[in-house]
């Protein structure tokens, strides 16, 4: 069926455009999730894992974690399905311990077909978790990546936190040039207001990340994902990032965020305490936006909450179907939806 050819390439009559203006269409998905908490089974020294292990509070064991990897792997093939797209070329994903979990994610045999790659470095965080890039070669092709070390210090011991770095990911995207900066800032433990510095300084080394690619190309296409652990109203992201919810309030060098309009609606990715944040985000720079067409463009945001990722009834319903809450297994997805965005560009 033309609709379900390949992955995002598939002709478009009926997307915001009316029948007189039918163009055809390439249409590319691009996604972040975070997996939460994917751990393998072994105990590592010297990383705060224990509890993700058969001896550990959760008795986490094999038959967990493939169960988990087969959950994982299930929805990260159909994003961009609801829209009639096949699955994402390009995914951002934090929270998973190493490298080997996420091959064993791309091998999943729901993943399996599409020959995902994998962009990974370790982190430094006391967890033991990380960001990853995994891209399908077909239609990216990976020319550099670096991983960018957050450099941040508690303020009364003046010692080093430890937290994740940041993936910085360029390549060619379906014949143009396009970077990905993959993140997963500090969380807000401790409180909002006080760890809040935290993040800052994460939004500050994206934002010179950001800075360092249009340096050398004003017009990049970059577009920087992730768990931020702030809303889109935060200053991390509108004062630090530099990302805009509004384009007639954006300034040369603003970002803009795709998200924004899902939060100002109240809608979340993940909930806590009968509230509901939306801390996984997706922005772009100017250079995708635009209504040409000729080259790639933003077309739209998207959150994934599929009803089988909710829980089904109780004090939490309609909450994201977790894998634990606490150390009582339920054997759900993730405690965030995941994000994605289409972009478009004419034939």
């Amino acid at each position: 069926m033309l609709n379900r050819i390949i992955w995002s390439f598939l002709v478009l009559f009926a997307f915001g455009f009316s029948q007189v203006e039918a163009q055809t269409y390439k249409a590319g998905v691009i996604a972040f999730y975070n997996l939460e908490n994917l751990f393998d089974t072994i105990d590592t020294p010297d990383v705060r894992d224990t509890e993700f292990t058969p001896e550990g509070d959760k008795k986490w064991d094999d038959t967990k974690y493939w169960k988990k990897i087969s959950n994982m792997a299930e929805i990260i093939s159909e994003l961009g399905q609801e829209k009639g797209l096949g699955a994402p070329a390009v995914v951002g994903l934090c929270e998973m311990e190493n490298k080997a979990v996420i091959e064993d994610l791309i091998n999943d045999p729901k993943l399996k077909p599409y020959n995902y790659q994998i962009v990974h470095y370790d982190s430094p965080d006391k967890r033991g978790v990380d960001v990853c890039l995994i891209y399908r070669p077909k239609f990216f092709q990976v020319t550099n990546s670096k991983s960018i070390p957050l450099m941040i210090f508690d303020e009364n011991s003046k010692e080093r936190i430890f937290t994740r770095d940041q993936l910085m990911v360029s390549g060619i995207f379906d014949g143009e040039p396009m970077h990905f900066i993959v993140n997963h800032w500090p969380s807000r433990y401790g409180g909002e207001a006080r760890s809040a510095p935290l993040r800052n300084a994460a939004a500050k080394l994206s934002r010179s990340i950001v800075d360092s690619i249009q340096s050398v190309d004003a017009k990049a296409k970059v577009i920087l994902m992730g768990d931020l652990n702030d809303d889109p109203i935060n200053e991390s992201v509108g004062l630090y990032l530099r990302a805009m919810g509004k384009k007639n309030k954006m300034r040369e060098g603003d970002m803009f965020n795709t998200m924004y309009k899902h939060y100002k609606n109240g809608i979340g990715t993940l909930a806590y305490r009968d509230k509901w944040n939306l801390f996984d985000q997706v922005m772009i720079t100017e250079s995708l936006l635009g209504n040409n067409y000729s080259t790639y463009q933003f077309k739209s945001s998207h959150i994934y909450n599929n009803p089988k990722m909710l829980v089904p009834e109780g004090q939490y319903k309609g909450y994201p179907l977790r894998t634990y809450v606490g150390n009582r297994y339920q054997g759900g997805y993730s405690d965030h939806f995941p994000v994605y965005i289409i972009l478009l560009k004419k034939i």
